[in-house]
């Protein structure tokens, strides 16, 4: 499927008209809200589509380790078919023609993408994060469109990934590497670490290490590469330059962890026929318990973040906002109010996503997060209840841990404490916890036919 294939259709009135529904039930009377059904039909045909592409693209690779780069290539074809699988891609029409448009933008005013096929999707995924996945595929998460604030920061981040593709940094990744791999400076030294007696495994994870901080060295450069090829795209558009500065400085703050979640739970919790217990969020040794305090490494911080480096990216492109000859053209240019409707509808779209993906953590994460912006909103408070009479049943199965998360180091501290409430509470005090909170709001939620149906599973599941 052509990403053109809405384009005699895009920003028409029943695009806007879709957009601006999801606007109203949401901001209107939030317990409309309900995720936009995915059309299965459509990720089938596309998936089947670009298989067919990918097969072809194999067939055309050089006859010179053939071998080793189809299994590479595979691989990355195993993620791409993982994003129509798990419905990842988001089918809504309105949205699709909205990204077809400002997609269109960027390509008209560049010949030189012209000739390239790109296919641009809403990815459902809360990672704030945007990515070219092959198969000339970009995806744009709704957990980094949601942070947004204008177009221009919008277009910004697709003139990046649109760079990786035209400059083709995955493909040269795959190349390099395998020829690194097959080169005969490393062969020599994996049979000489295969004959030794001692020291097999330290000689070859020394080995690894180089080779490792080789592939990131090439991806900082990478990243590099495609802001200053995506600011050449950005200058040939109608957008401000300047959103490409504000995109940076957004990416650069966008994992502080801003839930103060031991707080938020007790707060949420803390029922009087039912009393917040501090043994739900008490840490346990052999988890987070136990462990040295680590000193502050700001290049590990830094180095962790989703995107790394946005200081220095900032200074290596504030040479190309500073001269146009036209001026500064407007922030927005396709819809305010469509960009601003899809911000608003995907907060809600990556909450349904996680919990439909099988991540009841995540899902009740995101819940808390949203719920700080939108206290009472009736489909955030039926969802951490859902969430929870979702854990006791899965408890009873004793699958809970496929659905959930454990508390690690890598992830932010507020995360791990509701990681630590779910593996501390015993098995009756997740429909307890979900009844004595919804209880708060059966008066003026009770006919909410969600709500009532998990306020009623919960009562029962606490009574009996």
């Amino acid at each position: 499927m052509s990403m053109f294939s809405f384009q005699r259709l895009v920003m028409a009135r029943s695009c806007i008209v879709f957009l601006l529904c999801i606007a109203v039930a949401i901001t209107g009377n939030a317990q409309m809200f309900k995720p936009v059904p995915q059309n299965e039909r459509m990720l089938a045909s596309l998936e089947q589509q670009f298989e067919t592409h990918y097969k072809a693209n194999i067939a055309q690779l050089p006859a010179k380790n053939k071998k080793e780069l189809t299994a590479v290539y595979d691989q990355r074809w195993d993620n791409i078919k993982s994003k129509f699988d798990k419905q990842e891609i988001y089918t809504a029409t309105g949205a699709q023609q909205y990204l077809d448009a400002l997609v269109k933008e960027i390509i008209k005013a560049n010949p030189l993408l012209q000739p390239l096929e790109v296919h641009c999707y809403f990815s459902r995924s809360g990672v704030p994060n945007a990515s070219y996945i092959g198969e000339g595929i970009i995806l744009f998460n709704m957990g980094l469109f949601k942070e947004l604030e204008n177009e221009s920061q919008a277009v910004f981040v697709l003139c990046h990934e649109l760079a990786h593709y035209y400059l083709q940094h995955s493909e040269n990744s795959i190349a390099r590497y395998v020829n690194t791999m097959n080169g005969k400076d490393m062969q020599d030294e994996l049979k000489k670490i295969k004959s030794s007696e001692y020291g097999k495994r330290e000689r070859l994870e020394q080995l690894m290490k180089g080779l490792t901080f080789n592939s990131r060295k090439h991806s900082r450069d990478h990243e590099s590469a495609a802001d200053s090829m995506g600011m050449i795209f950005m200058q040939h558009t109608r957008f401000n330059l300047e959103g490409a500065l504000s995109a940076l400085t957004l990416l650069d703050n966008i994992d502080v962890d801003t839930l103060r979640t031991a707080e938020k739970l007790q707060q949420l919790f803390n029922a009087p026929d039912y009393p917040f217990r501090k043994r739900w969020i008490s840490k346990r040794e052999g988890l987070l318990g136990g462990h040295a305090k680590l000193e502050k490494d700001d290049q590990l911080q830094d180095s962790l973040k989703t995107h790394p480096d946005c200081k220095k990216r900032i200074n290596l492109l504030k040479p190309y906002t500073t001269t146009r000859p036209d001026g500064q053209p407007a922030w927005n240019i396709v819809s305010k109010p469509a960009f601003d409707s899809l911000r608003q509808a995907f907060k809600y779209e990556i909450i349904a996503y996680a919990y439909e993906n099988d991540n009841y953590t995540r899902s009740l994460y995101y819940t808390l997060l949203l719920l700080q912006e939108k206290p009472g909103d009736p489909y955030l408070v039926t969802q951490i209840g859902k969430i929870l009479n979702s854990c006791y049943d899965a408890q009873q199965t004793h699958t809970l841990g496929k659905l959930t998360e454990l508390p690690a180091p890598d992830y932010p501290a507020n995360y791990n404490v509701l990681l630590q409430m779910i593996q501390n509470l015993y098995l009756e005090e997740y429909p307890a916890i979900a009844f004595y909170y919804l209880s708060a709001f059966h008066t003026q939620m009770n006919g909410y036919a969600a709500f009532m149906r998990e306020y009623n599973k919960a009562r029962q599941l606490h009574n009996q």
